[in-house]
């Protein structure tokens, strides 16, 4: 066996799992990187293990014998996966090519990047692109999605904001991606104008401003264009990101 690819925690730890299987020194082999570890976004989305290759030296003879520095190439990118640590600093990207060329096509990279971060999660995924007038939606279906959704979908929310980031490298001109899964978006808007309609009762029986709980801008929206032709109520937002919230009020 002259060639071993190991992984670990990290590079040094798959460094010495090759030596072992080797049975060899360190100066007996050349390092290649092929993967560095990452911790995901959100803390645990996405993580992986460093990988790398070690290939024996050939043995040298007795006139030769010099102690060879090892060699390790920094040739591979990082993977996908390396993001975000926490959902708040999700726009400090890890991954995301920064010598992209543009050349390549911005949703093939973008169905890329959330098949590797599903897989990453133990998850096997398909995603359907569906182009529309001023957006596309990224389809993604396969079992066990709950967890790449999310609580109240903002795991799949922060996987879209890097999505968008992984596309518009690649792409001359802006382009907005929505990503979906098991239909999410269209319950989640269901719910929210069921319960705009609820609190909109309420804001009118008790006479009093109802606040929502924070919510995204794209949620908080649902709720104003829900209640924008209400004859007897009216929204606004108060509050800074991420604490924005929506008021309903009695006109």
């Amino acid at each position: 066996m002259t060639k071993v690819v190991t992984s670990g925690k990290t590079v040094e730890d798959a460094v010495k799992q090759g030596l072992s299987q080797l049975g060899v020194s360190r100066e007996r082999v050349t390092v290649n990187v092929l993967e560095q570890p990452s911790k995901g976004f959100l803390g645990w989305l996405g993580v992986k293990k460093a990988k790398v290759e070690l290939t024996l030296l050939s043995e040298p003879s007795p006139e030769t014998i010099h102690t060879a520095e090892p060699h390790v190439s920094a040739q591979a990118p990082f993977r996908a996966g390396q993001a975000v640590t926490e959902a708040e600093s999700v726009t400090r990207e890890a991954h995301i090519n920064p010598t992209s060329t543009g050349q390549a096509d911005p949703y093939e990279e973008a169905v890329r990047f959330i098949r590797e971060t599903a897989a990453g999660m133990g998850l096997d995924v398909e995603v359907d692109v569906h182009h529309r007038k001023d957006e596309s939606i990224l389809d993604i279906s396969g079992p066990s999605l709950g967890m790449l959704i999310g609580r109240r979908g903002q795991t799949l929310d922060a996987l879209q904001y890097l999505t968008n980031i992984v596309a518009n490298r690649h792409s001359d001109k802006f382009i907005r991606i929505v990503l979906d899964a098991e239909q999410f978006r269209a319950r989640r808007q269901k719910t929210l104008e069921d319960l705009a309609d609820r609190l909109a009762n309420q804001a009118i029986r008790y006479g009093k401003e109802v606040v929502l709980e924070p919510m995204p801008s794209q949620e908080r929206k649902l709720i104003h264009a829900k209640l924008q032709q209400h004859a007897q109520v009216r929204t606004y937002s108060k509050g800074d990101e991420p604490n924005r919230r929506v008021v309903i009020a009695k006109k």
